[in-house]
């Protein structure tokens, strides 16, 4: 034997050595076990990491918790492979276990006893034995491990697939005595290159051969040919193999799926042209993509915990009935919340209108919102909360009143300048008299430009300045902050000669001097009310195409801005919103409304 491996033979020194794990007994007593002092557990290490175990006499759990803010308390039992003749505790084990925490489920890697006469009455049930006491003991202990037991899989490589798959169609065959009622069904089932049958012509015939001995056939090759077993009741599975792979045939896995589509049961494949046998959590190729594809697989079942979602407020008609939000888990496609109904009625101004509502999280831990009350008020409403469901006393700021000639106060936004601890709310106003050099006739005689003004508490705030004058009729400015410093997502309101898109400016600042507007980000439309947020590192930008009635939207890649208004689908009548990212949790309480 090559020197970087080495046997270590254990009674009293437990596999526990090499994992740095704590190793949980399976049982107070091994059921129908012999007693043999010949027969001890083996371990094959490398490096001083166990990579291998053979002759297991006392079966374990090893566990691996994941961190509970991250979890939603899915656990999955890990059966390794090794033809029934040895475990590959290492690569279809303790790795395979710390990749499921990296997504926040928590995993036990089952060292179960392997098929021997020389310590078992009934050797073809005993790893069964271990697996149906390994799902019941999860359940037992749910509640101190903080799993759901309601989410409870089993998972298998090669042979470890096919004492997964064999649970999976034997759980509630009586082949020990349990403790109690706790069932031992999996609630899923992920089979990797598993064997599956013990059929001549398609089984593995080591794992056949270990499992019910050379001559076995008959009744009992077709109880443990699991593509055989399967019912309406078996657990949904997830399956991947590889074409070529010339230890278990792939036909283990088709026909498996085969039998599960035949009894609806809900099933995805995975087959690969490439990778053999054993290639773990993949190695190279197309086989090295199945953990990705799993994870998917994963989180559309809601085994995984939904990482942070975003919300959109928005306001429909002319304002009047109030907040409306939409959830969406990627940025692209948006749900209504409360069956679209309002989150909050207009109390205040002049108009009672809630038009234009901007959403952030302050720092305070609140959200603080900002809106247009009216079309020709002086001032702005705001309210906070702290869950976006209940909401404080709505208040009117007055930040345009100092202004007698002021004709209007729109789209408020906020912004949080992080190095003053101030945040700056900042809208569009008309002052009579004003810019009188892009003054026309046209859009009322409007002639806006963006104003600003900050506050700490929200209770007491500075006095109102000019922000940005860009040489035009600007309107509905929103500012994000960048690596750079500040980007400003804008409005040109002119309409002759007809702009009504949307430009970018930047300042080092918050509080400005902000660059001359960019050339127009937006196409041939007409396009207002932008919001802004990143996702998967790219900035992706919001706007309503209010003439044609629906949203659009425009991300930015190293050739520009790509118009991506096909991709995104908002609820119908969604005006002017604004993005924010929330968590998981708090989208859920929001559906619950």
């Amino acid at each position: 034997m090559k020197k970087a491996f080495f046997y270590f033979i254990s009674l009293g020194i437990s596999l526990s050595v090499f994992s740095q794990k704590k190793e949980i007994p399976l049982w107070d007593k091994v059921p129908d076990a012999i007693e043999s002092r010949e027969y001890v557990e083996k371990i094959v290490a490398k490096n001083g990491i166990a990579e291998d175990v053979r002759k297991v006499t006392l079966p374990t759990l090893t566990p691996f918790f994941a961190d509970e803010k991250k979890s939603n308390g899915t656990a999955v039992i890990i059966c390794p492979g090794g033809a029934y003749g040895m475990l590959a505790i290492n690569k279809e084990g303790y790795k395979v276990a710390e990749w499921f925490n990296t997504l926040g489920i928590h995993a036990f890697v089952l060292k179960y006893r392997l098929p021997s006469d020389e310590i078992m009455k009934n050797k073809t049930v005993a790893p069964l034995q271990d697996a149906q006491e390994a799902i019941r003991l999860l359940r037992r202990n749910a509640v101190k491990w903080k799993l759901n037991p309601n989410k409870i899989g089993i998972m298998g490589f090669s042979a470890g697939g096919h004492l997964a798959s064999t649970l999976s169609t034997h759980y509630d065959n009586k082949v020990y005595t349990p403790t109690d009622t706790t069932s031992a069904k999996p609630n899923f089932s992920v089979l990797i290159y598993p064997v599956i049958s013990m059929q001549e012509g398609v089984t593995h015939q080591g794992s056949k051969d270990n499992l019910l001995g050379k001559n076995a056939q008959g009744e009992i090759v077709e109880k443990y040919s699991n593509e055989k077993q399967i019912t309406a009741s078996t657990p949904k599975t997830f399956l991947v193999h590889a074409t070529d792979d010339k230890a278990v045939p792939v036909e283990n896995s088709i026909n498996y799926y085969l039998a599960l589509k035949k009894e609806k049961v809900s099933s995805e494949m995975h087959l690969y042209e490439d990778g053999g046998h054993g290639f773990g959590l993949g190695i190279k190729g197309t086989n090295a993509s199945w953990p990705k594809a799993f994870e998917k697989w994963l989180t559309v079942n809601d085994y995984t915990l939904k990482g942070d979602g975003y919300v959109f407020t928005y306001f429909k008609g002319n304002g009047e009935d109030g907040l409306h939000l939409a959830y969406s888990e990627d940025g692209y496609k948006w749900n209504t919340l409360k069956n679209d109904t309002s989150f909050l009625t207009p109390e205040v101004g002049k108009d009672k209108l809630m038009r234009d509502p901007c959403v952030i999280k302050g720092r305070d831990g609140l959200y603080h919102m900002v809106w247009t009350v009216s079309w020709t008020d002086k001032g702005i409403g705001y309210a906070s909360s702290k869950d976006l469901i209940h909401w404080s006393k709505q208040e009117f700021i007055p930040v345009m009143t100092y202004e007698e000639k002021t004709r209007n106060t729109w789209a408020p936004e906020i912004t949080y300048d992080e190095k003053s601890k101030t945040y700056m709310i900042y809208w569009a106003s008309t002052i009579d008299g004003k810019f009188l050099e892009t003054k026309s006739e046209e859009e009322k005689g409007y002639n806006h430009r963006i104003y600003y003004t900050t506050t700490k508490d929200f209770k007491k705030f500075s006095k109102t300045k000019l922000l940005y004058e860009p040489g035009f009729n600007v309107i509905d400015a929103t500012i994000v902050k960048t690596n750079e410093g500040y980007t400003m997502y804008l409005k040109d309101e002119t309409k002759v000669p007809v702009q009504k898109n949307l430009k970018i400016a930047t300042s080092k600042k918050l509080e400005g001097p902000y660059t001359k507007a960019s050339q127009p980000i937006t196409g041939n439309y007409w396009a207002e009310g932008p919001t802004a947020i990143q996702i998967n590192n790219e900035w992706i930008v919001y706007f309503d195409k209010y003439t044609q009635k629906k949203y659009g939207a425009v991300k930015q890649t190293s050739k520009g801005w790509e118009d991506i208004s096909e991709q995104v689908s908002f609820p119908p009548g969604t005006r002017h919103g604004t993005v924010i990212k929330v968590s998981a949790a708090e989208i859920n309480a929001l559906k619950k409304e």
